[in-house]
């Protein structure tokens, strides 16, 4: 007799079906048009083929194209169909992994030489071939034997093959001639995939190794709809506009030079500017709210690092330890500091302190230095000397929840009210490694969680996100294109006052332990610079941009006054730029439109006469108002004032 089982469907209402009863012949008994828009399952939690047997009692829901998590499978069945491809237009190609990623999937493949963007349209092409066979997707489960040998010829598979343990489940996907060593799930069928476009070919290291061979990786994307991939090719190509290394060069903002070596930037003087100005925001706005001010060494006895367990946990991202100074013993090491805590813990305990100094905030715009994968760097994005706006707070126990406020205070000011930012919350909990207690963690997660609650915000879960020594809370944000970005970070520590001993005198004239938090309301200023780039697409705010004014003389009789002009700008402090050249006046004008100078003043000889300036505003076209030049130095003084977004 078959045995039955209970399914719990999303309505609570319930079904009995045979054990070995598919979702797909669920969805069918449910009705024919759930049936023809079923692409997966979630059983129990975990997201399924509609082919896989049910075998238990459980939950189940049958996931459409309106599924949160429907895109993330229909991605990974295009990765297969991409490999599906390049294996019959490249038979000797080896396979290495084909994940779905957030904006759409890629597949790694060793070939004999890189792919070249002649071969993306070929392989394009030969996908759609496989999409219209409408192959299915055949999941098999396989001993290890039978693996072996259906990977004979596919190096890269068989190593992930041994990493596998004794009691993993070995799944096999086929999808016509493509067979792929893979845990799923996937569309019912090739035919499922209708909308996508391969993006762009680049070299990866296996594994992320850089000592491993380098393998070519094809990116692209899928979508249910033709409107929704349409959408997102717009956006790549405004996303590509706005592109900060490109901009970078454009503005003259930043270097990145092989004399200097990779992910290390070299700040040009415009971009000094902006780098200046957002020290000067920061700084200033943390001495208004009862921060104090350090400067620490960029280079530290490596046991300082042992003592706070950045080693061995971070080694990975550390430099080398560098030998002992003259002088001083053999097995001294030196590092290069990749975070700040540990020396601003050391200025706490620097003395005794008491409950009355509580809360003590300590912030430093500081550079660090983080030995990332060279594969992993990216421009400003993700580099090795990185700048920070890094704070640290040591609090009692009941002072919480008021700093919890006033670092979401300043992070909303920064963000939102200077830059016009909109960003959204994320809680992120204890990792699978970590220091410390579950009991420090728990206090930790809930004394922010209940931060937020009761500050009336809503705010999302990244379960497993948190740093090793702490909880956090991630700031998301947004670009003008629906770009997210990570923001500012906001961790809460017991576990380091802990290990550093830290102690202040309380009310009861005892030594008690102090909680430490952690915060960067920029991140990194090189991160932060490249989301400024690409939000406001090089054309900076007024106070921000590194020329405020291009002065332009129309003809050599005005150069004089032009430099007067120039020089009353530049007492006023108002970046001015003068461009005397004997270029035409449209020229010029070209190119400080090119150089998004957020104004331009105008000086010809009526301008001369009557004491005024032609004033043109970028973005504005050809329209230009005649200004007194008092006036117009005073609207400038006023907008940077006020640090408005628009000229």
């Amino acid at each position: 007799m078959t045995r039955e089982i209970r399914l719990i469907l999303p309505d609570r209402s319930e079904r009995t079906v045979p054990a070995g009863t598919t979702a797909r012949e669920v969805a069918q008994q449910i009705g024919p048009r759930l049936a023809k828009a079923a692409i997966a399952a979630r059983v129990d939690g975990e997201v399924r083929d509609l082919s896989r047997p049910l075998v238990a009692d459980a939950p189940l829901e049958i996931l459409t194209e309106e599924s949160p998590d429907a895109l993330w499978v229909l991605r990974h069945s295009g990765a297969h169909v991409l490999a599906t491809a390049v294996r019959q237009l490249f038979p000797q190609a080896q396979i290495g992994f084909g994940p779905p990623i957030d904006d759409g999937f890629y597949y790694d493949f060793d070939v004999g030489r890189p792919f070249t963007p002649e071969d993306l349209p070929r392989i394009e092409e030969r996908m759609r071939e496989v999409v219209k066979a409408d192959f299915p997707f055949v999941r098999d489960e396989v001993d290890r034997e039978e693996a072996r040998r259906r990977f004979k010829d596919d190096p890269l598979k068989l190593e992930r093959l041994e990493e596998l343990g004794d009691d993993d489940v070995i799944s096999v996907y086929t999808d016509g001639p493509f067979v792929d060593l893979c845990r799923g799930p996937h569309v019912p069928s090739t035919g499922r995939l209708k909308h996508f476009k391969l993006l762009h070919a680049a070299g990866a290291y296996w594994r992320g190794d850089s000592r491993r061979q380098m393998l070519q990786r094809i990116y692209g994307t899928a979508y249910f709809t033709k409107d929704a991939l349409e959408a997102d090719l717009r956006r790549r190509e405004e996303a590509e506009k706005r592109d900060h290394r490109t901009l970078g060069r454009q503005l003259d903002l930043f270097s990145i030079q092989e004399d200097v070596g990779p992910g290390l930037i070299l700040w040009h003087p415009k971009g000094a500017v902006i780098q200046f100005q957002l020290r000067r925001l920061i700084e200033d706005e943390v001495l208004k709210r009862g921060y104090d001010l350090v400067y620490t060494p960029h280079v530290t006895r490596e046991q300082l690092f042992r003592r706070s367990g950045h080693l061995p946990w971070y080694e990975h991202n550390q430099y080398p330890a560098m030998a002992a100074a003259a002088g001083e013993a053999e097995e001294v090491r030196y590092r290069v500091k990749p975070m700040n805590c540990p020396l601003h813990i050391l200025v706490y305990a620097s003395r005794q302190r008491s409950y009355r100094d509580l809360p003590l905030r300590l912030a430093e715009v500081a550079n660090v230095y983080r030995n990332e994968l060279s594969g992993t760097l990216h421009g400003l994005l993700r580099v090795r000397g990185l700048t920070m706006d890094d704070a640290h707070i040591f609090c009692r126990e009941d002072q919480i929840e008021d700093e919890i406020f006033g670092m979401l205070d300043l992070t909303d000011f920064i963000l939102g009210k200077v830059f016009g930012l909109q960003y959204r919350l994320d809680l992120a909990t204890r990792p699978e490694k970590k220091l410390g207690s579950d009991e420090q963690w728990a206090a930790a997660e809930q004394a922010l969680s209940r931060a937020l609650e009761r500050r009336g915000l809503t705010y999302g879960l990244d379960v497993g996100g948190g740093a090793f020594y702490g909880p956090k809370i991630d700031v998301k944000v947004r670009d003008a294109i629906g770009r997210e970005w990570q923001g500012t970070t906001l961790q809460l520590d017991y576990e380091l006052p802990e290990r550093f001993q830290l102690e202040y005198t309380g009310t009861d004239n005892r030594p008690h332990r102090p909680v430490m938090m952690h915060r960067a309301i920029f991140g990194t200023i090189e991160r932060f610079v490249g989301l400024l780039i690409e939000h406001f697409a090089g054309a900076f705010p007024l106070w921000l941009s590194p020329e405020q004014v291009r002065v332009l003389p129309i003809a050599e009789g005005q150069v004089e006054a032009a430099r007067r002009l120039h020089e009353r700008l530049r007492a006023a402090g108002i970046r001015s730029v003068l461009d005397d050249r004997n270029d035409t006046l449209n020229y010029r004008i070209r190119d400080a439109e090119l150089m998004k100078a957020p104004y331009m003043a105008v000086v010809g000889q009526r301008e001369v006469e009557q004491g005024t300036v032609a004033v043109r505003v970028r973005g504005a076209g050809k329209k230009q108002d005649i200004v007194p030049v008092a006036e117009f130095i005073e609207r400038l003084r006023a907008a940077i004032a006020s640090r408005a977004l628009e000229p």
